[in-house]
């Protein structure tokens, strides 16, 4: 699956020029309203942004990933919430029922989550188990055709914007394989939302609790149609995730590093440019290194990626997914704290944006996977390959 070369070279201009001229000179009124403008959404759906990932054939773009990742590139040079807005639609929302979903469900939801008509929303993670996600409690117990689902979803990021949820809950025994993912509408009786998270950056996205007491759901609504492969989907889903997430990472290390040469550049002490210091330009120069090698490590492994059969797992490219997503979502918090050194006391002020972006990355470490788990997983399949 790719967008022919001709059409890509005219969506990632459209994409450079909406991200320079809308969403860059919008950063100011996200950070103060905590909203993503609608007139701003309207325009992410009628560009496509919403299907990026998803088909042609089910209304999407149909990207490659090694395209994907030069479209979230570019997005990643501003605010990140405005990805939040369609990101879930573009990874970890749809792509278990593209990978796993019956042909009906792909023929009911994907177009819809394609145009931005339904937003999706990925419900794994609860109070009790967020790394190990095996381990989660929500129960869905069998009840004619119909599951009854009882449990907690927290840090569920766009549920308050979400149609229906890709969730994860346990139809079986204990452990990765009692687990069955779900496709849940918003609107059934018993599911609630908690009050939306306070969170120490990222303004204008939007996360809560899915609370759900006694919600009955079709059987049918089963990913695939066959309980007990929810974990498995879940997994495979968070490949794709993890290198757009890298991506992202790669783009915003670019915006601090063009935010801080240019304050390196026109900020005068002791009668010159800061710039001209080589404290300075050491900085700049780590940044950019480490920037280079993380951008050529999501190329490369999206390359790996794309080259595999669809839809099946590969234990050796997950790890190398890992190694991207770890070094790259690391790399750029390096790059922000690096930043706010060169800005002095200045960025350490809100009116600046590295102060606003130092705050942001700071999550990229945390979600689809912490650093932690990403370690876990390279450990792992060396030790297996060694074997």
């Amino acid at each position: 699956m790719a967008l022919d070369s001709e059409s890509f070279d005219i969506l990632l201009p459209t994409v450079q020029r909406f991200i320079r001229e809308r969403l860059v000179p919008a950063e100011n009124h996200l950070e103060e309203h905590d909203e993503v403008p609608a007139d701003i959404v309207k325009e992410m759906k009628t560009m496509g942004l919403f299907g990026l990932s998803i088909p042609e054939e089910f209304g999407g773009i149909g990207l490659s990933m090694s395209q994907e990742v030069q479209v979230a590139y570019e997005i990643g040079k501003t605010a990140l919430a405005f990805r939040s807005v369609f990101g879930t639609n573009v990874g970890i929302g749809s792509q278990g029922i593209l990978m796993d979903g019956t042909p009906e469900q792909k023929r009911d939801i994907l177009p819809r989550v394609a145009s931005g008509e339904l937003i999706m929303s990925f419900a794994l993670t609860e109070p009790d188990s967020g790394s190990d996600a095996a381990s989660l409690k929500t129960r869905a117990e069998l009840d004619g055709d119909h599951y009854v689902l009882n449990g907690t979803k927290r840090f569920i990021t766009n549920a308050p914007r979400a149609g229906a949820f890709t969730l994860m809950a346990r139809t079986g025994g204990p452990g990765a394989g009692g687990v069955s993912s779900f496709i849940v509408p918003a609107d059934l009786p018993g599911l609630r939302l908690g009050k939306p998270d306070k969170k120490m950056g990222q303004r204008g996205t939007k996360t809560c609790d899915v609370i759900l007491e006694n919600v009955r759901v079709p059987a049918a609504n089963i990913i695939g149609g066959v309980p007990g492969r929810g974990f498995k989907t879940a997994m495979k889903v968070l490949d794709r995730g993890r290198l757009h997430i890298s991506a992202v990472a790669c783009g915003m290390a670019h915006r601090i590093m063009a935010e801080s040469v240019a304050y390196a550049r026109d900020r005068k002490q002791f009668g010159k440019a800061i710039g001209e210091f080589q404290l300075i330009q050491a900085m700049l120069a780590d940044s950019q290194a480490e920037l280079l090698a993380g951008w050529s490590l999501v190329q490369e492994v999206a390359k790996r990626f794309d080259a595999k059969p669809a839809h099946v797992s590969d234990p050796d490219v997950s790890m190398r997914v890992s190694c991207v997503k770890l070094f790259c979502t690391e790399m750029v918090g390096r790059v922000a704290d690096r930043g706010v050194q060169i800005h002095g006391g200045s960025g350490y002020i809100n009116e600046y944006p590295v102060e606003r972006f130092y705050r942001d990355v700071r999550l990229l470490r945390l979600y689809e996977g912490t650093t932690q788990i990403q370690q876990l997983i390279i450990g792992r399949e060396l030790l297996r390959q060694a074997a």
